[in-house]
């Protein structure tokens, strides 16, 4: 499984950007997906995930200005990201989790940077 996230850009605050993830093969049969994002020196944090079945979850931190969905057809999973602050910059990933098999397929990273 290949992915290739997209969308990041210089925004300022209070603006919105819309993060692509494009999956290579069926998303449809993706048990999950989910989105992380990474600030230099910190750990890796979760941010939204959509399951197959379509149960979605967020990070307290982004709950109410942030939407994840994805379009089957297209094999592509989105971030929608508005209200943007600027604790929000980092380097967005996206991720193909496989629980049966313990596999994270990761792609490469997004830069998302918000300025005050």
């Amino acid at each position: 499984v290949q992915l290739q996230a997209s969308g990041g850009g210089l925004v300022q605050a209070g603006g919105s950007l819309r993060l692509s993830c494009v999956v290579s093969g069926r998303i449809s049969s993706v048990p999950i997906m989910r989105w992380f994002r990474q600030v230099p020196g910190e750990a890796r944090e979760f941010v939204a995930s959509m399951t197959s079945a379509g149960r979605i979850d967020y990070a307290d931190t982004v709950k109410g200005r942030f939407t994840i969905s994805k379009n089957n057809a297209k094999n592509t999973m989105y971030l929608q990201m508005n209200n943007l602050k600027p604790e929000d910059s980092a380097v967005y990933y996206c991720a193909a989790v496989y629980l049966n098999r313990d596999t994270v397929y990761w792609g490469k990273g997004t830069q998302v940077t918000v300025s005050s």
